[in-house]
């Protein structure tokens, strides 16, 4: 009978746990749809962005802007010191999301001190940073207050201390550890180098600084002619990619942010799932479990009673 009262009292445990997993799955789904949209929104302009500076892109400018500017390695005198930006949740239950967003940081941090740099880990997100802090490392910046709905604010606080550091010679890269987001099911860890800004491959950019017009020609079929994209800059090139190359930058961030924010509701979504089902299974489980031992819990007094009965005829 005490074997009968436990296994009970596992079975409401169990469907309590089911509703909780539940109800965080329809939240999640909920979340997902509207993160899903502030990607889609950031998409486009980022891309927009990303043009306009390939076309602007030319090498007299790049000598001009340290935003463009390669720096020379360590081992050639370039500077020392490198920064990574981690972005994780302030949230658990989300399955392997940031336990992978976490390992691919350590195997950069691994590839830049192999290069000679010293890092500097910029820790947005809870999980992150208590890992971080667990290892006994020392951050050099702390933000658990982003959560899911990130801003262009808060995308601009993060980056503006290191575009002035880049701008100074202090760092030699800057790179971002987000989540890109694929699809509910698909949020693969991934390193975006932010700092410095590179032209895009396969663009072919040419602008100059007295406000002539740049042209684009884009890659097309054999059969169809060459699309050319003509620009009037005014005032110029440069005063252009003076404004753009730091909203390029902080952009750039923002959207690893609204990704990252988007897959982490994604990846909490398929595990809450996962949980829920498993409940079930374990509650099919359970009752068949306690059907077969009250039958036959059932049967053995039916038993007794007949041998009773028997023995009192006899």
């Amino acid at each position: 009978m005490a074997k009968s009262r436990q296994l009970k009292g596992r079975i409401r445990s169990v469907q309590n746990t089911r509703k909780i997993t539940r109800t965080m799955e329809l939240v999640a789904t909920s979340r997902l749809k509207r993160a899903q949209d502030r990607v889609v929104g950031a998409r486009p302009y980022a891309e927009a962005l990303r043009e306009v500076i390939a076309d602007l892109f030319t090498p007299d400018l790049a000598d001009r802007f340290p935003l463009l500017r390669q720096p020379a390695p360590p081992s050639k005198g370039g500077p020392q010191r490198a920064a990574l930006i981690l972005l994780t949740s302030n949230r658990g239950l989300a399955g392997g999301f940031n336990s992978n967003l976490i390992k691919e940081a350590r195997r950069r941090i691994e590839a830049l001190e192999a290069e000679g740099y010293t890092v500097d880990l910029y820790g947005i997100g809870k999980k992150g940073i208590g890992f971080f802090k667990y290892l006994g490392r020392k951050l050099a910046l702390e933000r658990m207050d982003i959560g899911d709905r990130p801003t262009a604010e808060h995308a601009g606080e993060i980056v503006a201390p290191l575009i002035e550091s880049y701008a100074a010679g202090e760092l030699g890269t800057v790179e971002l550890v987000q989540a890109r987001f694929i699809s509910a099911l698909q949020t693969p860890p991934t390193t975006v180098r932010i700092l410095p800004v590179e032209q895009v491959a396969g663009k072919q950019g040419s602008g100059d600084s007295s406000g002539a017009a740049g042209q684009r020609s884009g890659e097309v079929g054999k059969d169809e002619p060459k699309m050319v994209a003509n620009y009037i800059l005014a005032p110029s090139a440069e005063a252009i990619l003076q404004e753009l190359l730091p909203l390029y930058v902080r952009n750039m961030v923002y959207r690893g942010l609204v990704e990252t924010a988007a897959a982490e509701h994604g990846a909490r979504r398929t595990a809450m799932k996962n949980a829920t089902d498993n409940a079930g299974e374990i509650l099919e489980l359970l009752k068949r479990t306690y059907n077969r031992q009250r039958q036959a819990q059932i049967t053995q007094e039916i038993s007794e009673i007949v041998g009773g009965a028997a023995a009192l005829q006899g």
